[in-house]
């Protein structure tokens, strides 16, 4: 299982992002996948899941209405739209398989949100 995260970066307040990780070594297609991420000094925290079929995605709290999880099936791909950014959605974000926090994952991308 490989999943490699990308698009993570340095944004001010307000700024958006759209994180993808690619997925290889097993079918995408019939996963759960999930968005999870982890800030310094905290522990890892579930943000978004999507089910095989890209249906129901389910958010915490905390990026409801702000954050879009997505999938291509057909690029093995996952994605997370990320907008209105603020300080507290600094961290690492990883993609994980599967609906548990605690699934494989890649080496994650960090995201930096400061003025």
């Amino acid at each position: 299982v490989q999943l490699q995260a990308s698009g993570g970066g340095l944004v001010q307040p307000g700024g958006s992002l759209r994180l993808s990780c690619r997925a290889s070594g097993f079918t995408f297609s019939n996963h759960v996948m999930t968005w999870a991420r982890q800030a310094p000094g905290k522990e890892l925290e579930w943000v978004a899941g999507l089910n095989s079929a890209a249906s129901g995605p389910a958010y915490s709290d905390s990026v409801k209405g702000r954050f879009t999880i997505s999938r291509d099936n057909r690029k093995n791909t996952l994605y997370l739209q990320m907008n209105n950014l603020k300080p507290e959605d600094t961290a690492m974000y990883y993609c994980v398989r599967g609906q548990s926090i605690w699934g494989e994952r890649g080496q994650g991308t960090q995201v930096t949100v400061s003025s």
